[in-house]
C-alpha cells in the first residue's frame, strides 16, 4: 500500500501540523495544498522544503535526504512538517508604563504570516521545541505581548491617548523588524483601546489643560510633599500649605539692566516704554483646551465642537474633571 503524506482539514486557526509517522518509504505519495509547504527534518536540522503540489517521494526531489541516509532505498526516519502560508489574526493585551511610570493597560489585534517557512521552522518550531499549532500560537502572542510592552514605554501617556493611531504605526514598524527575525512577516497592527488609573487619568486631564506635562508634575510633587510634612510630628497646621507655593514657583528670570535714556532720539535697546495714566491693560488672550481630544475650544463653550463631549465647568467657569466635588483651580463646591 502506498503510502500517503497529506494535511487533510487543516483548521483556520492551525499554522503547522506535524505528519505522526516518522518512517517514511521512497515512492511515498505527499500531497502539498495551496498556502502550504513541507520541510523534511532530521535530528532538529530542515534538509529538503516541498511547496504545493503531489510529489512521489525520489531521490531526486529529496537529495539531501537521501545523501543523509547514504543512498539507501530502505524506509528511513524523518519528521515531516505542514506549515501554512495563509494569514492569521491573533489578540493581545497587557499591562506596561509608559516614559512617566504611568501604568497603562492596552489591547488590540494584529494579522501575521509565515514568510520564511525555513526560518520559522528553525526559530520557532524547533528552536522552541514547539511541534504543535497551539502551543506555537502562544508562543508567537507572548512573543507579540513582550514587543509591545517594550515599545509602549517609549512613549509619554499624552501621545499614547492623544496620538494612538501614530503610535500604532510606528510600533507596527518596530515589531515588523522583530517578527521578521522569526521568518513572520507582521502584516497590520491595531490598537484598540488603553486604559490607565482614575489617578493617571485625572493628571492627563491637566496635562491636556495646561499644555504643561512638568508643571503637572511638579504640582503633583509638591501635594506629596505637603501631604508628607503634614504627617510628621509636631508639623505645624498648614505646614504643608506654606511650602506648595515655594516648591510650585517658577524659577525667576533674569532681569535686564535698566538702560539710561533721558530722552530725544532713538531709544537705547533693552529701553521699555513706561505705560501711559489711564490707558487700560489688555487682559491675556484666555485659551481652553478640551480635555478629551486636547483641541482648542471656544472660552466659555459646553461641548466641544471638535469631539462633542461636554465640558463640565465649576460655577466660577473653570473646567473641572468630570465628577468633580470640588473646583481644584477656585475651591468652589460643584452641586
Amino acid at each position: 500500500m502506498v503510502q500517503v503524506i497529506e494535511w487533510v482539514n487543516p483548521g483556520e486557526d492551525e499554522i503547522i501540523w506535524r505528519y505522526p509517522n516518522e518512517v517514511i518509504k521512497w515512492g511515498a505519495q505527499l500531497i502539498v495544498h495551496e498556502y502550504e509547504v513541507a520541510v523534511f527534518m532530521r535530528d532538529g536540522k530542515i534538509y529538503d522544503v516541498l511547496g504545493p503540489g503531489r510529489h512521489t517521494l525520489t531521490t531526486q526531489n529529496l537529495p539531501l535526504l537521501y545523501r543523509l541516509v547514504g543512498g539507501s532505498n530502505s524506509p528511513f526516519k524523518a519528521t515531516v512538517i505542514f506549515v501554512s502560508m495563509k494569514q492569521f489574526q491573533g489578540r493581545y493585551g497587557g499591562e506596561t508604563q509608559t516614559r512617566e511610570l504611568a501604568p497603562v493597560k492596552y489591547y488590540g489585534v494584529y494579522w501575521f504570516k509565515v514568510a520564511d517557512p525555513v526560518l520559522f521552522i528553525t526559530e520557532v518550531v524547533g528552536g522552541q521545541s514547539l511541534y504543535d499549532t497551539a502551543d506555537v500560537t502562544k508562543f508567537i502572542r507572548a512573543y507579540f505581548n513582550e514587543g509591545m510592552m517594550k515599545h509602549l514605554s517609549a512613549y509619554s501617556i499624552v501621545d499614547l491617548f492623544q496620538n494612538l493611531d501614530m503610535v500604532s504605526t510606528q510600533v507596527k514598524v518596530k515589531l515588523m523588524e522583530d517578527f521578521r527575525r522569526l521568518g513572520l512577516e507582521l502584516v497590520d497592527v491595531k490598537i484598540e483601546g488603553v486604559n490607565t488609573t482614575d489617578e493617571w487619568r485625572q493628571r492627563l486631564f491637566w496635562i491636556m489643560q495646561t499644555g504643561n506635562a512638568q508643571y503637572v508634575m511638579q504640582m503633583d510633587t509638591a501635594k506629596q510633599v505637603a501631604a508628607e510634612l503634614g504627617k510628621s510630628e509636631g508639623a505645624a497646621i498648614g505646614t504643608g500649605m506654606v511650602v506648595m507655593p515655594q516648591l510650585l514657583q517658577q524659577p525667576a528670570q533674569p532681569a535686564q539692566p535698566a538702560q539710561p535714556y533721558a530722552g530725544g532720539g532713538v531709544p537705547p535697546a533693552g529701553y521699555q516704554q513706561p505705560a501711559q495714566p489711564g490707558a487700560p491693560a489688555q487682559p491675556a488672550g484666555r485659551q481652553e483646551i478640551c480635555p478629551y481630544c486636547g483641541k482648542q475650544i471656544p472660552p466659555g463653550a459646553r461641548f466641544c465642537p471638535y469631539c462633542g463631549h461636554q465640558i463640565h465647568r465649576c460655577p466660577n467657569g473653570h473646567i473641572v474633571p468630570e465628577g468633580a466635588k470640588f473646583c481644584p483651580v477656585c475651591g468652589v463646591k460643584i452641586e
